[in-house]
């Protein structure tokens, strides 16, 4: 739903203040149809789908705009030379509103989606350490963001489009009064990154169905009372071969081993270290165009942490000091290129890539982590 100047709802017995207006009366010119909030317009839908076929009796019969039309696949980029054998599913559905209550981090709003308080502090090298009361907001938001990705993982399967994970997602930092950080970060145009196969990183949830034997990441930030949480796991998509597994597998590997030096003392430049020896020990690769990174009330602050051997990052561990890890290893090349949609990192050889992400606090002797699974002894779910 798109978000427009402000009228009443027109569901019955409401006369809430609306923004928001439905986006098939905008496409189809129909004048009016605003509500306060998605569910007075899910409450109202038997009767207002109605006005589209009045409309228009040659218009396919309409469905719900939070379902998804399986026969609407339009490639965005002709001619486009695509790595693999992943296409994008277009169009996309409009960008999901985020109620007024829920507070909003400073690029929600802004046209470009640009965060003034992170282009403020760019260029600095200055770790933040945090004061007990930015640690336990971290702790609060960090664990909502673990209840948000268990959501994802409850619909990973075959058949399922990833803008209806996205959809999942949206609701679930709705119902939490989070935030769902991707949301307009630079433009970003869902609540969560899906990252399919040879998708690297930040791939935007489109409605491609998942199929059997696919690998996906799904990565979840949330926002609540000015702090986000960062996190992400792969998942297996029905029954993957062997090469899945063993990719999925060691990528884990790759985090838990960082992890395990994680102090105050270390070097942040140490990790790559760590993580290339266990992942080229195993036949893989690793990402170097991006990296993990300071986190807390800025979205992406310092510390920044490659992931690869011999780098250059700046910086020391001291306890109160968070920032994520988020390897991505891939079967062949390390070498990424972009979609056009200035977003979706690929492998360059259309070989498979898998990620997954912890948010981490620095204590006086190890390290703590915040996005840790309570249930299962705290093992991801493609070990569960």
């Amino acid at each position: 739903m798109a978000a427009v100047e402000s009228r009443v709802c027109e569901t019955e017995g409401c006369s809430s203040e609306a923004k928001l207006q439905c986006p098939t009366c905008i496409k189809l010119g129909i004048q009016g149809s605003y509500f306060c909030s998605q569910e007075c317009f899910k409450g109202s839908w038997v009767t207002h789908k109605l006005l589209h076929k009045k409309t228009n009796d040659k218009v396919k019969p309409e469905v719900s705009p939070w379902t998804m039309d399986d026969d609407v696949n339009t490639d965005p980029w002709p001619g486009y030379r695509y790595t693999g054998k992943l296409r994008p599913h277009y169009p996309l559905t409009p960008m999901r509103p985020v109620t007024n209550h829920i507070q909003r981090p400073d690029y929600a709003d802004h046209p470009l989606g640009m965060s003034e308080s992170e282009q403020t502090l760019k260029g600095t090298s200055q770790i933040k350490v945090l004061s007990p009361e930015d640690i336990e907001g971290m702790r609060v938001v960090c664990r909502l963001a673990r209840e948000v990705l268990g959501v994802a993982a409850m619909m990973v399967k075959p058949g399922i489009t990833t803008e209806e994970i996205d959809h999942a997602v949206h609701l679930a930092c709705i119902s939490r009064s989070c935030y769902p950080s991707p949301l307009n970060y630079y433009n970003f145009p869902k609540s969560c990154c899906t990252s399919v196969n040879e998708i690297i990183c930040h791939g935007i949830p489109d409605r491609r169905p998942l199929q059997d034997g696919d690998i996906v990441n799904v990565d979840i930030t949330v926002y609540r009372d000015g702090y986000h949480g960062d996190l992400n796991e792969t998942f297996y998509v029905g029954d993957v071969d062997e090469g899945a597994k063993r990719l999925v597998e060691t990528t884990y590997e790759c985090l838990m081993q960082a992890i395990d030096e994680v102090k105050p003392g270390v070097r942040y430049r140490e990790l790559g270290n760590i993580i290339q020896k266990h992942a080229q020990a195993n036949g893989f690769s690793v990402v170097r165009s991006y990296c993990g990174h300071g986190i807390h009330k800025l979205f992406h602050t310092t510390p920044n942490v490659p992931h690869y051997a011999k780098n250059k990052a700046v910086g020391v561990m001291k306890p109160g000091h968070v920032f994520t890890i988020e390897p991505m290893i891939c079967e062949g090349g390390w070498q990424d290129e972009t979609w056009p949609d200035g977003w979706t990192a690929v492998t360059r050889d259309g070989k498979r890539s898998a990620q997954f992400e912890h948010t981490l606090l620095i204590t006086e002797t190890g390290c703590e982590i915040l996005t840790r699974r309570l249930e299962e002894n705290g093992r991801p779910y493609f070990l569960s």
